[in-house]
């Protein structure tokens, strides 16, 4: 179901509207056989959703695990800095599929 998600951000991104039209071809565009009943399933949960509004929340969550307070000072200030970018990036969008 995860590729049918993907598919609607993509179209929300470009600023196309989520209909079956568009995402058949996105799931088609992709190599994928387009399942009708999923996509149907999918446009109707996101009728009443404003997926700017999801996006934002998702994107300002907080992270649910981080690592140990040993193996963080260990690290080099630098390495430091990107893991944590690194964690921002993963819970922005994957706090939409988590």
């Amino acid at each position: 179901m995860s590729e049918y998600v993907h598919a609607a951000l993509l179209l929300h991104a470009v600023k196309k509207e989520i209909t079956e039209e568009n995402m058949k071809a996105v799931v088609k565009a992709a190599g994928i056989s387009p399942d009708e009943s999923r996509i149907k399933a999918l446009i109707a949960s996101l009728a009443e959703v404003n997926v700017d509004e999801v996006l934002r929340s998702a994107a300002s969550a907080p992270v649910a695990a981080s690592p140990a307070p040993q193996a963080t000072e260990a690290k080099k200030p630098e390495e430091k800095k990107a893991q944590e970018k690194k964690e921002e990036e993963i819970t922005g969008l994957g706090a939409l599929f988590g």
